[in-house]
């Protein structure tokens, strides 16, 4: 769908520079913008590499299994229906761990195992568990110690400081992630005192 949007966009905006005599400026700002995100990619691979660089380190020296040794108390009380199943909470530690560090590349393969051991105990159902969806929650509210892609594309566009971002975002995703965590466990409660009844 989102193809169609965009080709319909691209179409539209030729026709309509063609319609007012401006095509000229509709393949120079094409042009243009396709130019500016070169520049703005190259400018963020750096720092990009060398925090991709950091996290590997960090997850070889074992680094990554102390965190996740840390994090399960609290995944605990985040997951209540998991406590019996150690193999799908050490999943579920072991991506939000990744997810913290910044450890793109490997937090992928491990949400997916994670979210393939919350379905293996939901009985592969159509419908996703409580515990699915406070997974889903907890990765979209992306907690990092370093939003290092965002500091990449500051320092990229001539940020004087492109780490000051770092509390912010600090404040923001651990607010989303307790509002999410919040009403998707009022959500599943709700739910199941809708289903006894």
């Amino acid at each position: 769908m989102i193809n169609y949007i965009w080709a319909f966009m691209i179409l539209f905006s030729v026709v309509v520079g063609a319609l007012n005599g401006r095509l000229e400026d509709v393949v120079q700002a094409a042009f243009d913008g396709a130019n500016n995100s070169i520049q703005t990619v190259l400018g963020f691979i750096g720092v990009t590499a060398l925090w991709s660089g950091l996290m590997k380190i960090a997850e070889q020296s074992g680094l990554v299994r102390v965190f996740t040794r840390l994090i399960r108390p609290i995944n605990r009380i985040i997951f209540s229906d998991l406590k019996k199943e150690r193999k799908a909470m050490e999943a579920v530690s072991a991506n939000m761990v990744a997810n913290i560090l910044g450890l793109a590349n490997a937090a992928t393969p491990l949400g997916i195992k994670a979210m393939q051991e919350l379905d293996r105990i939901n009985g592969n159902s159509k419908t996703a568990s409580n515990a699915m969806c406070m997974f889903a929650v907890i990765n979209s509210a992306s907690i990092q110690l370093i939003p290092s892609t965002m500091i990449g594309i500051r320092a990229s566009m001539g940020s004087a400081a492109p780490s000051e971002i770092i509390l912010p975002v600090w404040i923001v995703s651990i607010c989303a992630a307790l509002c999410g965590v919040i009403l998707t466990k009022f959500s599943g409660s709700a739910y199941y005192i809708r289903r006894a009844k």
